[in-house]
């Protein structure tokens, strides 16, 4: 990983764990946070099949959400391969003005998409 990609995650790694009852594992060698014992909600991505990506990528309510994000700012937002069809959109990490507030609103709205009702109805994050 790289020493900018180290970086990123360092700052995102907290942001996903300080959602309720939130794990992290690799997946396909990078590392997903996932509810315990349920879906993911966040997935780490650097460099995937040398696309040259650093981002996060996280879970919308659908297409629509999807299409107005990456209308509102195409150079923050990408859809990934693999995830975009599913509604995950990918948040670029690797921009001098990434906005990391944004960043965490998108990861807790992502695990809110994910979250099972028990932990909605308990207050959530």
């Amino acid at each position: 990983m790289t020493p900018e990609a180290e970086t990123a995650l360092t700052r995102l790694r907290p942001l996903c764990m300080a959602m309720p009852e939130a794990c992290e594992k690799l997946s396909h060698g990078m590392p997903a946070f996932h509810i315990e014992q349920g879906k993911m909600f966040a997935y780490f991505w650097h460099n995937h099949h040398g696309d040259g990506e650093l981002a996060v990528i996280v879970k919308t309510s659908g297409p629509d959400e999807q299409e107005m994000l990456l209308d509102m700012d195409p150079d923050q937002y990408f859809r990934p391969p693999y995830l975009g069809p599913s509604g995950w959109i990918g948040l670029r990490l690797n921009r001098p003005d990434t906005d990391w507030d944004r960043v965490a609103d998108r990861v807790a709205i992502s695990w809110e998409l994910v979250a099972p009702r028990r932990l909605l109805e308990a207050g959530g994050r």
